[in-house]
């Protein structure tokens, strides 16, 4: 066995190991092995790894010092597959972002201000810049607070996530086709590349009210093998390709707020309908809300922006709701920024055993 030191952490609603890029090794397949031999894929119980057994309990970040300019520390985020031998690099998780902070803090790499330490994460997935702030009373992470957020038991301390320039994470464009909305196989979609490559569809469309659990949405076969061959459409159509062994496009279920929020959504990872809503995915919607013509835009009760271009908007899910603060600029409507408050807890921190022929 080849011993190789983690740190497990939850970021947001999801959780997994945090490597240092020097702890890996630089070459992508050899590296891709070591995180399948870590978190135990291939077996749905990921039984003989550190995986959760689920989407959001396989993922992996890897930490090192900033490459591009403005950047204090670079994070590239891998999905690993549970059931296969799989690892995608090609989207962010904004949820597993929220822990990136503190690790690089206690790691080393980035020296903890008082009474909190802000700093610019590259993601290299997407190569956007995100800002991160973190509680460092006296110098050392806090992780304990009073902020709840939905999909997590508890409260913890507030993490600040500043998305700086989200547009095109994987197309180059916001908008990949060039519309606010498009027609794939007789559905209507709206096709949205902000923080994450999504495709957009009212529920109804697809016979669903929108309230329905994950569990009741997972187990309806026909009507995700139609969201699926939508998906695999919607990829075409942004350039991404066959997206079969990709996680993006994600496909996203929006319908009118039951409980006073902005929107309702229900998020597909994309095989399986998501407890809560990934922190890019939120991104996505709030910002498709904000942009007339969208399928978004037309289900949501937008809030009206203040006098700089702001709105708060509530994105309801099954675990609650998220709320995401968008800012347009008042002349142009061009999104400028969008943040939002996530938690994050170190779990345990160690060494993790591969096996020698993934290393």
């Amino acid at each position: 066995m080849t011993k190789i030191p983690c740190v497990l952490m939850r970021g947001g609603t999801s959780r997994g190991p945090f490597f240092l890029a020097t702890d890996l090794p630089a070459d992508p397949a050899a590296r891709d092995a070591i995180l399948i031999s870590a978190l135990g894929s291939g077996h749905p119980l990921q039984v003989d790894g550190i995986g959760g057994g689920n989407p959001l309990t396989s993922k992996v970040a890897i930490v090192g010092p900033g490459s591009v300019q403005g950047a204090d520390v670079d994070y590239l985020f891998a999905q690993v597959n549970v059931e296969r031998a799989l690892v995608d690099t090609a989207p962010n998780c904004g949820n597993m972002l929220a822990a990136v902070g503190p690790f690089a803090i206690e790691s080393g790499l980035i020296a903890a201000g008082d009474p909190r330490t802000s700093l610019v994460i590259h993601n290299v997935n997407t190569g956007k810049l995100i800002e991160a702030t973190v509680e460092t009373p006296n110098g050392r992470v806090n992780y304990e607070g009073a902020i709840a957020i939905a999909g997590v038991p508890g409260t913890a301390a507030p993490i600040r996530l500043v998305f700086l320039d989200a547009a095109g994470s994987k197309t180059g464009k916001f908008l990949p086709s060039g519309q606010t909305h498009d027609v794939l196989d007789g559905q209507q979609v709206s096709l949205i590349d902000m923080a994450v490559a999504a495709m957009l569809a009212d529920a109804r469309s697809f016979g669903k009210t929108g309230g329905e659990t994950p569990a009741e949405l997972d187990a309806d076969r026909d009507f995700m093998a139609r969201l699926e061959r939508v998906r695999r459409l919607a990829g075409e159509v942004m350039g991404l390709g066959d997206v079969s062994d990709l996680v993006v496009p994600k496909p996203i279920l929006l319908s009118p707020a039951e409980y006073g929020g902005t929107i309702r959504a229900r998020y597909f990872v994309p095989h399986a309908c998501h407890m809560a809503v990934a922190v890019t995915g939120a991104v996505c919607i709030a910002a498709a809300c904000c942009t007339p013509g969208t399928v978004a835009y037309a289900v949501a009760d937008l809030p009206a922006p203040d006098a700089a271009g702001r709105r708060l908007l509530q994105i309801e899910h099954p675990s609650g709701a998220t709320p995401v603060e968008v800012e347009q600029d008042p002349a142009t409507g061009e999104i400028v920024r969008v943040s939002l408050i996530r938690t994050a807890r170190r779990i345990f921190e160690g060494i993790v055993h591969v096996r020698d022929a993934a290393a």
